[in-house]
């Protein structure tokens, strides 16, 4: 999106009179390159703004899916700017086992708040929704507005009952073909130094009663973006590991599916560390 703003930058200074009277000034040397990174700052101000209001600040209403298209499509255009400009570089493997015909649910390991905004940078198409904790409503408000609209769903930890519903719903939301599901199975963000934390095994239950592909993923080095913003440049690190079909899961129990992911995830994790 950024370089729309370039082109449109450079149109707008060249259109009109005014242009070429600024041109023809002594101070044109300086004053052309000045006045076309404001108006490439402005485009891209107005262009966050927008996004700011849409996502974040209006309230979500019933979620229709034209009105979620509108939103991913959203994500999908300011997410590569907002990474450029923060001097963040992904470097994205194995997207091309991701399903592109079906549904699937994916996993990952947790480092940081912004491993969402990883994945759906890297899989901007995939139409996935997330399935996050609860206290992100009342920690996070504007975080959790946005999530909503993207048809996430929030899972209570404490209420056995109430994560069941969630378990459920995001069954349904995959049988029904309106999204794919993606879920941290650690639970939490990840507070060591990267080393993944037991799995909550119950997690995979989605994709037993959906019976869809579990698609494996690793992730790691979101911690440092802030750490590094407006100092240097941070790569992070996205991994497409594995994609298993449920032929090769039904007929294990959750705790041995849990094992074996932990063990391909774990591995990779160590390795992207190094």
């Amino acid at each position: 999106m950024i370089y729309v703003y370039i082109v449109a930058s450079a149109v707008l200074m060249l259109c009109g009179e005014w242009a070429f009277d600024i041109f023809r000034q002594s101070w044109s040397f300086y004053g052309v390159p000045l006045i076309f990174i404001g108006l490439l700052l402005a485009f891209i101000l107005l262009h966050l703004i927008f996004v700011v209001a849409v996502l974040l600040l209006t309230k979500p209403k019933t979620i229709k899916k034209p009105c979620e298209s509108f939103y991913r499509a959203l994500l999908k255009y300011t997410l590569p700017m907002v990474f450029s400009l923060a001097g963040v570089r992904i470097d994205i493997s194995g997207i091309e086992k991701v399903p592109k015909d079906k549904r699937f649910l994916l996993v990952c390991n947790h480092q940081h708040d912004f491993d969402p905004a990883i994945i759906y940078y890297a899989l901007p198409d995939s139409e996935i929704a997330f399935i996050g904790k609860k206290d992100i409503i009342s920690q996070m408000p504007l975080i959790a507005n946005a999530m909503l609209k993207l048809k996430c769903m929030f899972l209570d930890r404490e209420n056995n009952r109430e994560a069941a519903k969630t378990i459920v719903n995001a069954v349904k939301v995959i049988k029904a073909d309106e999204n794919s599901v993606a879920l941290f199975p650690e639970g939490y963000t990840n507070q060591t130094n990267g080393e993944l934390l037991p799995f909550r095994n119950g997690a995979f239950k989605v994709a037993y009663k959906a019976q869809v592909p579990i698609v494996v993923c690793a992730i790691n080095n979101t911690k440092s973006i802030v750490k590094n913003l407006l100092k240097r440049k941070t790569v992070v690190e996205f991994r497409v590991l594995d994609v298993i079909e449920p032929s090769a899961f039904l007929e294990l129990h959750t705790n041995e599916l849990g094992d074996n992911i932990y063990s391909i995830m774990n591995s990779a994790v160590n390795e992207m560390k190094k």
